[in-house]
């Protein structure tokens, strides 16, 4: 029988399939609140009604505003949150990528307050930053982590030698790479991973990759096939219905 839970770091237990909070913020770019906030707030109850008790968002995801309406939904809830640090966009169309000390820790001090939480339960380098080696920044949220304001550490966009190089520094609870049926260059890591007892969060669960041709995958067999793929696989698809929330919950069913 498929494990239906997953331990980040041996520590926060969590079901395999949550939620990704990405596409809570304004339209076009994820720019901006979610016009439909009150919408959202309902939609993100809803979703830990049904069980699912891993949320997944990112500095950068509003930006700041997607923290937000996640951290107003969840206050007090025994749900298991997850953000992202080191890119920021200050305005559409622009990205700025900081994976230094400074910026780390303003974004993980940020976040605790959107969040209403007195320790982010899992927070992950979005991106791992040229100008900065991933081992400073990796040091620098151990230092985060020492000091109580992060849980566990992750990482997102890496390759298999970005990722044994920030384990040199410190454990790592995540990878959080595009990966799906139809882009599956992320096969190897995902077994990597898996053998490190880290788990891997696909982004992109349903495809349809907007930079590259192909259908969009029918969601409830796509996150079904990542679900049986690989126990450490967390699965965060994303919808602003909560019929559509409904249905991909339903996954369960085909697993």
């Amino acid at each position: 029988m498929t494990d239906t839970t997953y331990t980040l770091g041996n520590e926060l237990t969590v079901n395999r399939l949550g939620y990704g909070a990405m596409r809570l913020t304004g339209q076009p770019g994820n720019f901006g609140p979610f016009p439909n906030w009150d919408q959202g707030v309902a939609l993100l109850r809803r979703a830990a009604d049904l069980g699912i008790n891993f949320f997944d968002s990112a500095w950068a995801y509003g930006p700041e505003f997607a923290d937000r309406i996640v951290g107003e939904a969840l206050a007090g809830r025994e749900v298991v949150l997850a953000t992202k640090g080191g890119v920021d966009k200050p305005e559409p169309g622009r990205i700025i990528v900081d994976g230094s000390r400074d910026a780390l820790m303003r974004q993980i001090d940020r976040a605790l307050i959107n969040l209403r939480r007195d320790r982010i339960d899992l927070f992950q380098l979005h991106r791992v930053d040229p100008q900065t080696p991933i081992e400073a920044s990796v040091a620098a949220l151990a230092e985060a982590q020492a000091d109580g304001r992060i849980g566990q550490i992750g990482l997102s966009n890496v390759t298999r030698s970005q990722l044994e190089s920030a384990l040199s520094v410190a454990p790592i609870a995540s990878v959080q790479n595009r990966f799906n049926m139809q882009e599956t260059e992320a096969e190897d890591l995902v077994d990597f991973t898996a053998e490190k007892g880290i788990a891997f969060i696909p982004y992109g669960p349903l495809g349809a990759n907007p930079m590259q041709q192909g259908a969009k995958l029918a969601p409830r067999e796509a996150i079904a096939w990542l679900l049986a793929r690989s126990p450490n696989i967390v699965v965060i698809p994303g919808t602003t219905s909560i019929k559509h929330l409904e249905e991909n919950w339903s996954a369960w069913d085909l697993v």
